[in-house]
């Protein structure tokens, strides 16, 4: 199992507030450690992917449960 460093909930929130959050949360963040995110924007799961791609993080899961999306990253 993973250890999750930092968890972030974004529920309610919409685009750019979801990423903004994530941005700033890896900022305080070690590299090759992972934050929990929980959102329930669906541009969210494109943002979040352009976004790690372009920064150099690692997308460890993403899954969607009831209109709940769940990613773990890990800062690279």
């Amino acid at each position: 199992m993973t250890q999750v460093h930092v968890e972030l909930d974004t529920t309610g929130l919409m685009c750019p507030l979801p990423l903004l959050r994530l941005k700033k949360a890896l900022q305080s963040m070690e590299a090759g450690q992972v934050v929990r995110v929980l959102a329930t924007d669906p541009a969210s799961v494109l943002d979040f992917g352009v976004f790690l791609e372009q920064a150099g993080h690692e997308m460890l899961e993403r899954r969607e449960e009831t209109g709940i999306f769940y990613y773990l990253i890990r800062k690279g």
